[in-house]
């Protein structure tokens, strides 16, 4: 046994008798804090996310993934060295958010449909929070302005592309998924093969399709559940035993010389564990802070996610061979990517006369603190949303296609 194991194995018995004290310590505080993680994982999380991830496991059993892996071919393998079927998880992800991304592309590993590296690509810039929470609850939500949701939405997914590009970079020599066969039929057709060939494979009548569906995303769903209360305890007991205030000081006192304002450590702090918590926080600090390091700090703890989002995707990657470590570092370029456009977008955007005007809440009040939308209007708006990503993607794939077409004649 070498010594570096021994002291993990005792760091990692000391912290959790020490967390059990503290539980044990202050009982009402950490009954309260779960109730608030169960009360945001039912009203939040639960109808945001279920529908999602079981429309996205009968989409691949019917075979549209397939469909999509042939169609976007020419455009995935190019810019992020990933397969076609890249195109479907890109298209969820950014439409549903944390973490479906990572579920389905565990899905795709478990299929044989992208190799380790390839997947552990596709997780790493997939993985973004959805344009209902970044526009919705965060920019009008907490900072109750659309013009700070325009400026988060475009440096959160922008910057989530560059580390696309980025990583397709990553492992250069790992093998690659098997190519797709070629032939004569026009691309759409050859698509539509590629479904209905899928769909014969997987023989499982609709109703057992569905059925496995809705028990795959309720065992999901759970699972996060059980993260988002654990980590919502975490940071409440954090706060009563003042170690956030602490680790806030010592945070300003480190990035002071770089000018960020100490007020902002807070939200720093708060979105290194949890991501709504911390740009909320962000949100809430004196009117003296500019609005503009606001924004970037929000922007930076969005596109980290936050530890409870990192667990969870943990727990899914650790189905298959698929690391997590290349995927904690996108995170954290993406951080520092999104922060650095939200300060070169800032001007352009906010100055622009088309996105000025007042505010409208679109936004139910919830009594869990956390600004939600209807199950229903989620469901739409997300669905439309991910209609359109894969729609652009599609045209961009055909007329990279007709492009590379034309040059070869």
């Amino acid at each position: 046994m070498s010594r570096r194991s021994l002291f993990l194995t005792l760091l990692f018995a000391l912290s959790a008798i020490a967390l059990v004290v503290i539980l044990v310590s202050h009982p009402q505080t950490s009954f309260e804090a779960a109730l608030r993680g169960l009360k945001i994982w039912w009203e939040v999380v639960f109808p945001s996310t279920l529908p999602f991830i079981v429309l996205s496991e009968i989409l691949m059993g019917v075979g549209v993934v397939h469909f999509a892996g042939v169609l976007l071919e020419p455009l995935m393998r190019p810019l992020f060295n990933v397969p076609g079927t890249g195109g479907f998880v890109l298209t969820m992800g950014f439409a549903s958010g944390y973490p479906v991304a990572a579920k389905l592309t565990t899905r795709l590993r478990e299929q044989g449909s992208v190799t380790q590296a390839e997947g552990e690509r596709l997780v790493s810039f997939t993985t973004t929070g959805d344009p209902l929470f970044v526009i919705g609850a965060v920019a009008i939500g907490f900072f109750h302005s659309e013009q700070i949701g325009v400026v988060l939405a475009f440096s959160h997914y922008v910057s989530a592309v560059l580390i696309g590009l980025m990583y397709r970079f990553y492992a250069p020599y790992a093998p690659l998924s098997k190519p797709l066969e070629k032939n004569r039929l026009p691309l759409p057709l050859r698509a539509l093969q590629a479904m209905h060939r899928a769909r014969l494979r997987d023989r499982r009548p609709f109703g057992r399709l569905m059925g496995e569906a809705v028990q795959s995303a309720l065992h999901t769903l759970l699972m996060i559940g059980g993260f988002i209360i654990v980590f919502s305890v975490l940071i409440q007991l954090f706060a009563t035993i003042n170690l956030t205030r602490f680790l806030s000081s010592l945070l300003a006192v480190l990035l002071g010389p770089l000018g960020l304002p100490p007020a902002l450590s807070n939200g720093i702090i708060a979105g290194l564990f949890e991501v709504t918590l911390g740009a909320q926080a962000a949100s809430e600090v004196p009117a003296s802070v500019p609005m503009i390091w606001q924004a970037a700090i929000a922007s930076a703890v969005i596109s980290w996610g936050g530890l409870s989002v990192h667990a969870q995707v943990a727990s899914i990657l650790g189905q298959t061979d698929l690391r997590v470590a290349p995927y904690l570092l996108a995170r954290a370029i993406h951080a520092a990517l999104s922060a650095a456009l939200t300060f070169l977008a800032w001007e352009p955007l906010t100055a622009s006369s088309w996105f000025r005007g007042s505010s409208v809440p679109v936004f139910l009040p919830s009594t869990s603190g956390i600004p939600v939308m209807g199950w229903w209007d989620t469901l739409l708006h997300s669905g439309l949303i991910a209609v359109v990503i894969l729609a652009a993607l599609a045209l961009l794939s055909l007329l990279v296609r007709l492009a590379s077409r034309h040059q070869t004649h």
